[in-house]
């Protein structure tokens, strides 16, 4: 089953989970992804299965979030959450499959890395995953449900760390300041020095200086 909701309805950020509890359905994974845009680096995806009675003040969809405030939020919800999975598409996959594919898959991995078996998905845009367990794609879910935000707040947290680590090993392309994403400045260091092993060959504003 493969449901779609839209941003219409004025709801509360736990009203997709607590409408799923009254039907009996209590194991319930909120997937988003960070990084389908930049030019470089991995699209990271996060699936996260909640309590019940989880309570985190402040937890919003991740974009709405500074830096300091989602890494504050990032412990507290891996310490409550039931399970919390994480999965990656690196930069040659993205450019073999393309970035809606690679995001697919970095969903489906993180679901597969949860140490409990979700029975529903409620998973952040409108595109479904290809798996055998029931779903609902939420448009803009980020900001609409509470397991989808922690969701959005792992892969964040978990992109960015990946992406300043990267910037030790390529120092020429400031990634600890921009993730990867399309700066004018990121951009500038692509014309300056090229590609490196970790940028989309695929994408505008790369393959421009292959």
């Amino acid at each position: 089953m493969t449901l779609s909701l839209f941003d219409d309805d004025l709801i509360d950020p736990t009203y997709f989970e607590r409408q799923l509890r009254r039907q009996g359905t209590t194991l319930v994974a909120g997937i988003d992804e960070a990084g389908r845009g930049p030019l470089a680096g991995p699209v990271v995806a996060a699936a996260v299965i909640l309590p019940e009675h989880f309570d985190l003040p402040g937890l919003n969809d991740s974009k709405k979030l500074t830096e300091k405030k989602r890494e504050q939020l990032f412990g507290p919800i891996r310490q409550q959450a039931l399970a919390v999975g994480v999965g990656f598409a690196h930069a040659e996959e993205i450019d073999e499959i393309n970035i809606l594919q690679a995001t697919v898959q970095s969903m489906c991995r993180a679901v597969a890395r949860l140490k409990v078996t979700p029975q529903h998905l409620l998973i952040d845009g409108i595109t479904p995953l290809p798996l055998s367990i029931d779903q609902q794609t939420i448009k803009k879910g980020d900001s609409r449900s509470l397991s989808v935000a922690a969701a959005s707040v792992i892969a964040k947290v978990v992109r960015d760390r990946m992406m300043k680590v990267y910037a030790r090993h390529y120092p020429d392309y400031g990634f600890e300041g921009h993730k990867g994403y399309g700066s004018a400045r990121h951009r500038q260091l692509i014309a300056e020095h090229g590609p490196c092993p970790l940028h989309r060959k695929t994408f505008g504003g790369v393959r421009e200086h292959l």
